[in-house]
């Protein structure tokens, strides 16, 4: 037996010299076109077997309790499947691999997987990851996946209380972490945190999420050709119908096909050419890719119609139309975190648009940001596709990397809209110490007007989707009441579990599995070629032949594509910007928008009024904390952003100050600002009072100030004034402007009511 065993290797090698001599006699011609034809035929049984391989990696990861993706070893923490309102997720600890140290002084990172047809562990799919960049910064951290199946009767604001549980947990378990949890959530989580953020403010630190559609309305004509898709298919009637097929549960594979039409020359040739030119090299990347891209989860009817009516359609949540069940409104503006927005223009399913648009929505001024007290950062990546954004090592190194390393940054960063701007790191850098990593990221001040020019928001466009809103609630009515009722009838579990074997996503993995019995022989043969392989020669003329046919099915395929999405746009412009359909559906012609806007309520006006009268009262308050700090922010407004290594150098300077939490030194920031921006002028005139009598402490605050504001290198000529103003009230030189007085001065006035006031 043994004997045979080792004997098999041998004939093997021994058929495949046989080969490589016969080939070698042939002449040049001929020895191309057959050595072509066997390697052909020997990689399409690879590519075969592949395929084989793939089906019983699906079937496997299916058969799982609870399946992922995560590189990373995990412990359960906490089963939502147990609460008292039942969900199908799970909150993790992540088990920092061996070598890397976590501080537990650190705020924990919990990283929020989308469920959008997918399973869970995309955000710790490999080494270089959100989970593990945020482990290499020494952060615990925690990771929130989901089964296959939903509970029973389970609604998305279940799962958002579920998620307020979770955090909750790990405030916990971190009672000596200097700042609240900051949180991801990938595509799909990052609406679902930020509607937990509205509602429960106090849970959250800085939120991340990147590639989060939050403005479904908002596109570029010519661009973002899935935003349309509601209209063309008469709105969200068929999500009902779907789901009473499927009897109760929407198949995640019919939101996977979605992502795959996108791209059909991707999907129908390039994914599966690249594998099969290169099947020797290639297999073990695209079964552990294809481990997350199949695994496929199903949502309740509930869930997703929600998600549809009130999001895909209704567009509700960047205008706060949203409320829960006990009829609180959720409003984005409640949000107390930093927000970073991190999207790519290469992203055709989040594009920028819809993933910044939210904020033109939500504020239109620039001082009504600052009014709330928020801060939001967003950061542009060129060209990353809609998983790079998860996925790429790249953008882990990279973007995640600064996200992870300068949270703290972020979270005392004062109210207003920033770009995080990243410039890569060179020898010649200032204070090379101070820098994380291989990029330098800067922190540059924005106005809604950048926003505006890459959302480019329109009222006609408006007009045509809230049509399309109307349109939907009446074919949705109509459903409910004349086919649904027929339709529940007639679906079963059987019935349902043959139509998500049917589903175009699911298909090939029936095909190629050993359920085939034309499959069960492939893996021997495959054993088989593997061991007399005949690759071409690299120089074959057939390869070359073989890349320029793969190179017409890409263009013919990319202008179908094309083709598609412009008469796709065309359809929809015209059917929904009809202004006969538009006086259809109820909406009246006029300039104003045809969406709900958020106000000021009463209540939050007279609350901004008293805190400004606060903040006035004690803006002459403090000693050399307050002092220093207030300098280093009106140095700072003349600046052109905030770069890491100055906030690096006044985290160092800042434990000679007393000790002092993250959650107060953001505070003190904060006061400091707004007494700025209400009346700078009374501000500096207060800054001599707050400061020691001894000079010798005075010239040390001072040298603290001009290492921390030229920290990122040489000073721009405002700062270099605004610095010159400080060193004269700090040494008596200048005389202070007058205090500020008890009543409010008119330019003080002016500004509040124009908004610009803390929350």
């Amino acid at each position: 037996m043994l004997k045979n065993a080792e004997s098999s290797p041998a004939k093997s090698q021994d058929k495949s010299q046989a080969m490589n001599r016969w080939l070698a006699a042939l002449p040049a011609p001929a020895k191309a076109s057959s050595e072509y034809l066997i390697d052909v035929a020997q990689r399409n049984i690879l590519f075969w077997d592949l395929l084989r391989q793939r089906s019983e990696q699906y079937y496997a990861y299916k058969a799982q309790d609870l399946p992922h993706v995560l590189t990373f070893e995990a412990e359960l923490v906490l089963d939502a499947r147990t609460f008292d309102r039942p969900v199908n997720y799970l909150l993790a600890r992540i088990l920092p691999p061996a070598g890397v140290v976590i501080d537990p002084q650190k705020r924990p990172f919990i990283v929020v997987d989308p469920r959008a047809g997918h399973g869970p562990g995309i955000g710790g799919f490999k080494a270089d990851s959100e989970l593990g960049v945020a482990m290499q910064a020494g952060h615990p951290c925690y990771f929130v996946g989901f089964t296959p199946d939903p509970m029973p009767g389970q609604t998305i604001e279940d799962v958002m209380h579920a998620e307020a549980v979770f955090i909750e947990e790990v405030i916990a378990r971190h009672p000596q972490a200097d700042g609240k949890p900051c949180i991801i959530g990938n595509c799909q989580a990052g609406w679902a945190v930020m509607m937990l953020a509205a509602t429960r403010p106090e849970l959250c630190g800085p939120l991340i999420i990147p590639g989060s559609p939050i403005s479904y309305w908002a596109g570029i004509e010519g661009k973002s050709p899935m935003r349309y898709s509601g209209g063309l298919l008469g709105g969200s009637w068929l999500t009902a119908l779907s789901s009473d097929l499927g009897n109760g549960k929407f198949d995640g594979g019919h939101l996977v096909r979605n992502f795959e039409n996108l791209n059909p020359a991707n999907t129908l040739w390039g994914k599966q050419y690249d594998i099969w030119a290169n099947v020797d090299n290639g297999g073990g990347r695209y079964l552990e890719f294809e481990k997350w891209w199949g695994g496929h989860v199903n949502m309740n009817a509930e869930e997703i119609q929600w998600i549809v009516d009130n999001l895909f359609v209704g567009n509700r949540l960047a205008t706060a139309e949203l409320l829960t069940q006990a009829g609180e409104r959720i409003d984005l503006r409640k949000i107390c975190s930093p927000i970073v927005c991190f999207c790519s223009h290469g992203d055709d399913i989040t594009p920028p648009p819809q993933a910044l648009g939210w904020i033109v929505d939500l504020y239109a001024t620039d001082d009504d940001i600052r009014a709330c007290g928020q801060t939001i950062v967003y950061a542009l990546h060129d060209n990353a596709g809609h998983l790079g954004i998860f996925v790429s090592g790249n953008v882990a190194r990279k973007e995640h990397q600064e996200f992870a390393s300068n949270i703290d940054l972020i979270d005392v960063l004062p109210p207003g809209l920033y770009e995080a701007v990243m410039t890569p790191r060179t020898s010649d850098d200032a204070n090379p110490h101070l820098i994380d990593g291989d990029w330098i990221v800067r922190f540059e001040p924005r106005r809604l007007d950048d926003i505006r020019d890459i959302v480019q928001p329109s009222l006609d466009n408006e007009r045509r989707f809230a049509t399309v809103r109307r349109l939907s609630e009446i074919n949705l009515g109509l459903y409910r009441s004349f086919l649904q009722p027929l339709v529940k009838a007639i679906a079963s579990e059987p019935a349902a579990d043959w139509q998500r074997k049917l589903n175009p996503s699911e298909l090939p993995y029936e095909l190629f599995s050993e359920k085939n019995p034309l499959m069960r022989p492939l893996a021997q043969m495959a054993e088989g070629v593997r061991a007399q392989r005949i690759p071409a020669a690299p120089d074959n003329p057939f390869l070359e032949w073989q890349a320029a046919v793969s190179e017409v099915m890409l263009t013919g395929l990319n202008g179908w594509r094309d083709m598609r999405n412009t008469l796709v746009e065309q359809t929809f412009l015209m059917t929904f910007g009809s202004p006969l359909l538009q006086a259809m559906t109820g909406l009246l012609a006029s300039d104003e928008s045809p969406r709900r806007r958020p106000g000021n309520e009463p209540e939050r006006t007279a609350y901004i009024e008293e805190r400004i009268q606060d903040l006035l009262a004690r803006i002459a308050d403090g000693g050399p904390r307050e002092a220093v700090i207030r300098s280093l922010g009106y140095i700072g407004m003349g600046s052109t952003g905030v770069d890491e290594r100055t906030f690096n150098q006044l985290v160092q300077m800042r434990a000679r100050y007393g000790e002092m939490s993250l959650a107060d030194f953001k505070e003190l920031v904060r006061e400091q600002y707004f007494s700025l921006l209400l009346n700078e002028e009374a501000a500096l005139a207060a800054i001599p009072a707050m400061l020691p009598t001894d000079s010798a402490v005075r010239d040390e605050l001072l040298a603290d100030i001009r290492r921390t504001v030229s920290a990122a290198g040489s000073l721009g000529t405002e700062e270099l004034r605004r610095l010159e103003t400080i060193e004269a009230l700090f040494m008596g030189t200048e005389k202070p402007a007058p205090r500020v007085k008890k009543s409010r001065p008119a330019k003080v006035k002016e500004r509040a009511e124009k908004s610009v006031i803390p929350a």
